[in-house]
């Protein structure tokens, strides 16, 4: 919990720390917008990139920060999970982390849905603030960028009223920042508005919010331009590069894919072993539902129950695709293709003879428990 002591001795608590709201508010953002490509000057320890890596819509993350080292970055919190592997992301993510100057030209870094700078201009001195704007905004040139810096005003309330660390340069009042940032937004075609977080104690109001957040937007009317003549420039070092897995790389996908098949399937099975059956000719089949009562909508358990039901003929057990395809995750895999589900389930579970089933063993090591627990229904209605 951030705090600090006013001259009245009164703590003011910021809930959740103002460090946090600030990468909340990027968060929103986000989420609002739905960026695909991010990149974060000055990352620090990295924990806005790692709060990032969980939206669904982020496909690429960037960080860049001048004192970033590569022994730092070996592995840890940006770096896959395990879980990932278990359950893949939608889309492909990769993160990259560079040491560099965020007054520096690199063209890796042009044409970016979002540039962030939290708490980063502060640090600049006058020479590389002079370049920021056209190294960000000129060259850079992304879809928008976020700007948090500390409001000077809201100082006093501090034990001590100097600047908040002593590596800033600067810190600016509300009129100092929004005069620089509407001069940089008219020279580079964006549209800005300012925000804040940390709300100032009951009584302070007038100093406005502990750090003020400037929202950049570029003109929809002003196209992204990367000067033709204007050679590639590589000039950050990468420090550390990973891939996350995805349903868009083929063995995640189909993995990913056969796995909610059984699950289904071994549902099923154990619905139709513990319910009433009767015989059809050479098959049997259920009497009951084989549908699971959990984690599916009245809607969504009504269309499978319309679908071809599973059956058994002696010893194997059989479910139609059509069944399977009926069940919600397994139709947004597959865009609801009979035949793509088809095409991924022949790799690695048996079908039918003519290929419109999955075929299974009706007894196996989960469902002989059944037998063994007498919950197998014995009855079969003629």
């Amino acid at each position: 919990m951030e705090h600090c002591e006013v001259l009245s001795k009164k703590v003011i608590e910021f809930k959740p720390p103002v460090y946090e709201q600030r990468y909340y508010f990027v968060k929103n953002l986000v989420n609002q917008h739905g960026h695909k490509k991010i990149a974060d000057l000055g990352f620090g320890d990295a924990t806005l990139l790692w709060m990032l890596k969980y939206h669904r819509c982020v496909q690429y993350l960037v960080g860049v920060d001048i004192a970033a080292k590569p022994f730092e970055w070996g592995g840890g919190r940006l770096s896959p999970g395990v879980g990932s592997y278990i359950i893949p992301r939608e889309l492909d993510l990769t993160i990259t982390l560079y040491r560099g100057s965020a007054v520096q030209k690199d063209s890796r870094l042009c044409g970016f849905d979002l540039i962030t700078c939290i708490e980063l201009i502060e640090h600049l001195d006058s020479e590389d603030l002079a370049k920021f704007p056209e190294v960000v905004f000129g060259y850079f040139s992304p879809g928008m960028v976020v700007i948090s810096t500390p409001n000077s005003e809201f100082n006093p309330l501090f034990p001590a009223s100097t600047f908040r660390d002593p590596d800033h340069r600067f810190e600016w009042n509300r009129k100092q920042f929004q005069m620089w940032a509407l001069d940089v937004a008219k020279l580079y075609h964006y549209s800005v508005e300012f925000s804040g977080v940390g709300d100032p104690p009951a009584g302070a109001e007038h100093v406005g919010y502990c750090t003020q957040i400037g929202v950049f937007q570029k003109n929809s009317t002003k196209p992204t331009e990367l000067s033709i003549s204007e050679p590639e420039e590589h000039v950050y070092e990468v420090v550390y590069t990973t891939s996350y897995p995805s349903l868009q790389q083929s063995k995640y996908f189909r993995f990913t894919l056969s796995i909610e098949a059984v699950k289904a399937i071994d549902l099923m099975k154990s619905r139709f072993l513990r319910g009433p059956r009767r015989k059809e000719g050479d098959r049997v089949v259920p009497l009951g539902s084989c549908t699971p009562q959990h984690g599916l909508t009245e809607a969504q358990r009504a269309e499978i129950e319309q679908s071809p039901k599973p059956y058994s003929v002696g010893e194997k057990f059989y479910v139609p695709l059509e069944r399977l395809l009926a069940y919600p995750k397994v139709n947004r895999l597959v865009a609801g293709s009979t035949e793509k589900l088809r095409t991924v389930l022949a790799e690695g579970l048996r079908l039918n003879g003519d290929q419109t089933a999955v075929q299974v063993e009706l007894v196996d090591y989960h469902t002989q428990r059944l037998f063994d627990e007498h919950l197998v229904s014995p009855a079969l209605e003629s």
